[in-house]
């Protein structure tokens, strides 16, 4: 199926189809542009109110958050997406994701999607965590009857245990994040986009998450991972794309594409760095 997206404002919503094959197009973006426009809120200097006397001036600032990004995702693809803070990596995935229109260029989606952007986006935190294990799937495009069968397998992987049926309201962080991947990881989508999310929960849950995602990059299917997790994306990627400033500066292998972008940060190789940059 395709879903596309166009600055002139088509959209062709998805036909059916679920038989995908490796080094077939799972999303393909060309030319794709975001512009944000906000309003600067200063307290003005006596100077600066004589100035716009009676003229009602505001302050806004342009940020061009993608900047004529053209990348294809192909299935059997695990893309890690990497760069420092505000590069454009998040924008982007929401973009794919279908939650932001683009400001201008093309994007195509081939196959359904689920999202693990924002940990517990869509949560309501005076519900169960039972109650929102459907909310959650079926915002993901789950049916009912979908949920239901995947249920002690969501609340066994989450390992909340009686917790499952408490308000979310009383969850810890950490339990949080383990209820909304165990939601996202267990849809099964065509195409997976994970977002930070492997840096939440402790050690054990992590790891168990880290091997959730091998199992799914095992299966026809594309990933795409957003994180500054450098070992685990040189361990679970086959591919790198490296944002900056909005702009695509590099893609290819692993190891090489976050050797220079580790360089181009002027660090050096350790432990600490590869885990969190």
């Amino acid at each position: 199926m395709a879903l596309t997206f166009s600055y002139q404002g088509s959209v062709n919503l998805p036909s059916a189809s679920n038989s995908h094959k490796t080094n077939e197009i799972a999303v393909s973006v060309r030319g794709l542009g975001l512009t944000y426009t906000t309003v600067i809120d200063r307290r003005p200097t006596f100077k600066a109110r004589v100035k716009s006397l009676g003229r009602g001036l505001k302050q806004t600032r342009i940020i061009r958050a993608l900047d004529d990004v053209n990348i294809d995702i192909e299935y059997g693809q695990v893309l890690g997406v990497i760069g420092v803070n505000g590069a454009g990596k998040s924008s982007m995935m929401r973009v794919i994701a279908g939650i932001i229109p683009p400001s201008q260029g093309r994007i195509e989606v081939f196959g359904s999607v689920s999202t693990l952007l924002a940990l517990g986006v869509g949560f309501n935190p005076s519900m169960s965590g039972r109650d929102n294990v459907f909310l959650g799937g079926l915002a993901a495009g789950m049916s009912r009857q979908e949920i239901e069968s995947h249920f002690q397998e969501i609340a066994d992987f989450s390992e909340l245990g009686e917790a499952i049926d408490a308000p979310m309201r009383t969850y810890s962080s950490g339990m949080f994040s383990r209820l909304a991947f165990s939601v996202a990881a267990t849809v099964r989508p065509d195409i997976l986009i994970v977002d930070e999310a492997l840096s939440t929960g402790d050690a054990k849950f992590k790891q168990k998450s880290l091997n959730r995602i091998k199992e799914l990059r095992s299966d026809d299917r594309a990933l795409i991972l957003v994180s500054h997790a450098m070992a685990t994306l040189r361990d679970v990627c086959n591919d790198i794309a490296w944002l900056h400033k909005g702009k695509l500066v590099q893609r290819g292998a692993p190891d090489a594409t976050i050797d220079a972008y580790q360089e181009f940060l002027q660090l050096g190789k350790s432990a600490a760095i590869d885990e969190d940059v």
